[in-house]
């Protein structure tokens, strides 16, 4: 591992990770308390576009290593939140709120694969188009 490879990690992380402040701020601004608005938000947009970038890096299988890893490791991981969907989940069950918890794990689980899906499906059809 370079120190390159490490710098683009780590600034994709820290912007990945002002996103996400950014869109639960947002989130908890605009939305009700029902459901944890901002972990669904980051995770289902951040699957829609790690879809979209793979089908992306297939089409471009010479992009820079960094870059991928900026875009994937650093920008994505920090953006996207498993271990909050997890608590978020936990909490819900614990206090009873079955509904609400139920509904936060099918929305993050089935949402977060149809749009990795959708992303990557959109960006195919796109090269196959031009």
């Amino acid at each position: 591992m370079n120190l390159s490879l490490i710098i683009a990690v780590g600034s994709g992380g820290a912007l990945g990770a002002i996103a996400r402040m950014l869109v639960n701020s947002f989130a908890s601004k605009n939305f009700s308390n029902y459901l944890p608005y901002g972990t669904i938000m980051v995770n289902l947009s951040g699957s829609l576009v790690i879809g979209m970038l793979f089908a992306y890096f297939h089409h471009h299988p010479t992009l820079s290593p960094n870059v991928k890893s900026f875009l994937v490791t650093g920008f994505l991981g920090a953006l996207t939140t498993y271990s909050t969907f997890a608590i978020e989940s936990f909490f819900l069950l614990e206090s009873g709120r079955f509904v609400q918890a139920f509904s936060n794990i099918a929305i993050n689980l089935i949402g977060t694969i149809a749009l990795s899906a959708l992303g990557y499906l959109l960006v195919i059809q796109l090269y196959k188009v031009n």
